[in-house]
């Protein structure tokens, strides 16, 4: 069987890691050439990046981690081309929401309580074609739950040409055909929602009986397509305490998925707005440290947010290299921060985001965790924070450091 494959299982062979690294270089630099123009400082630094990951090739594709594109695909050659080597100032990252509708009540969900009118399919289109043209080369598809859209496959196959598109779902109302016309249609990778190794459990945080057998299920018929799969998890601080992050990690690589995306509830709702909600920078470190363990062994890979967001990597992207833009066409950081700085149904994209950009700088900390006490003074009632009251909170924004690979990049000083 070939070097690296899906599902792998068992101990790693010592000595294996550095020869797999090379192969992934080699594939890296055979398809763009131009990035030995980078500055060794900035290709020490990726390559130091790339050394915590397993690299695994899913129908031809060779990922690192689902949030960086195939390190052999166009997308890929997009982040050297136009944000390695050409600095260019848009973001390389968006989320859109394609639909609020979703049948799952999770308390900690980042839209819960967005409203408006929702983007018709011409808004929604420019919208996608704006993003990429911006410079976004990883798209992912969000909601509520994006499978209820009947266009979801006309979309990723408008939006999959030089951008890696990845889908956040519930699971519910996935068929074989669905899948395997997503992967047709361009779709790279997928995270199927799931919160915890027992049914009640995970059917009583999403508020939604049958929950748990949905995400298994859509896991089973995505990884019967083809594609790159792995689980999207919201941890709780009694996970974290507990020492049952690592029991579902476990159970998780019986799932013979490629990855685990990790997060913590997001201070992103009133009721989070507290500071025994917030992960503690201890808690973080505990999550660091298991996910370089998870990655020293054979199979699953783990990726946990907050180690992409650490001051020693990228940090937070919020408002300059991430963009979200919910259902309604509201403009947020990021999915987290519940605030916008325009609607795309009445304001150009391109003007919105450059006034976003302009009122961010990078930083070394999650945007939201460190700054939920300012959504609460200044919250009027609705989320998001409005245009108005997202300037105002900004200006009580003080920012600290961009993050180290973040700062090579870019050339910040």
């Amino acid at each position: 069987m070939p070097e690296m494959i899906r599902r792998e299982a068992g101990p790693r062979p010592a000595g294996r890691r550095p020869a797999r690294l090379i192969s992934v270089l080699v594939a890296m630099i055979v398809r763009n050439p131009r990035m030995l123009m980078a500055r060794p400082a900035v290709s020490a630094a990726l390559l130091g990046y790339l050394r915590k990951f397993k690299p695994r090739r899913v129908d031809g594709q060779i990922f690192i981690h689902s949030h960086l594109p195939a390190v052999n695909s166009k997308a890929y050659s997009r982040f050297i081309e136009e944000h390695l080597l050409g600095k260019c100032p848009g973001p390389s990252h968006a989320q859109v929401a394609v639909t609020n509708a979703c049948p799952q009540r999770c308390a900690y969900c980042y839209n819960r309580h967005r409203r408006g009118q929702p983007m018709d399919l011409p808004t929604l289109r420019k919208t996608i074609a704006e993003l990429k043209a911006m410079g976004v080369f990883w798209l992912g598809w969000t909601g509520g739950e994006p499978l209820l859209r009947p266009d979801l496959v006309a979309l990723t196959e408008e939006a999959a040409p030089g951008c890696t598109v990845k889908l956040f779902t519930t699971g519910l109302g996935l068929t074989a055909p669905l899948a395997r016309d997503l992967r047709a249609a361009g779709l790279s990778s997928v995270s199927v929602s799931l919160d915890h190794w027992t049914a009640d459990v995970h059917d009583r945080v999403r508020g939604y009986p049958g929950a748990f057998q949905a995400a298994m299920n859509a896991i089973g018929l995505f990884q019967s397509a083809g594609l790159h799969v792995g689980v999207s998890a919201v941890l709780t601080r009694e996970m974290i305490r507990n020492g049952e992050a690592e029991t579902f990690l476990d159970f998780l690589r019986r799932l013979g998925l490629d990855e685990a995306w990790l997060s913590e509830a997001k201070p992103t709702l009133q009721a989070f707005w507290k500071p025994e909600c917030i992960v503690s920078d201890s808690e973080r470190r505990t999550l660091i440290e298991m996910q370089d363990r998870a990655n020293r062994k054979r199979g699953m890979t783990v990726n946990y947010l907050g180690h992409f967001e650490d001051a020693a990597h990228f940090g937070c992207n919020a408002g300059g290299k991430m963009i979200y833009v919910d259902a309604f066409g509201e403009v947020s950081p990021c999915v987290f921060a519940p605030m916008t700085f325009g609607n795309v149904q009445t304001e150009s994209l391109g003007k919105i985001a450059a006034e976003m950009r302009a009122s961010f700088a990078p930083d070394s900390a999650c945007f939201v965790n460190a700054n939920y006490p300012l959504f609460a003074k200044h919250y009027a009632g609705r989320i998001p924070l409005s245009p108005l009251e997202s300037r105002s909170l900004m200006g009580d924004v003080r920012f600290g450091r961009p993050g180290r690979y973040r700062h090579l990049i870019e050339g910040s000083q």
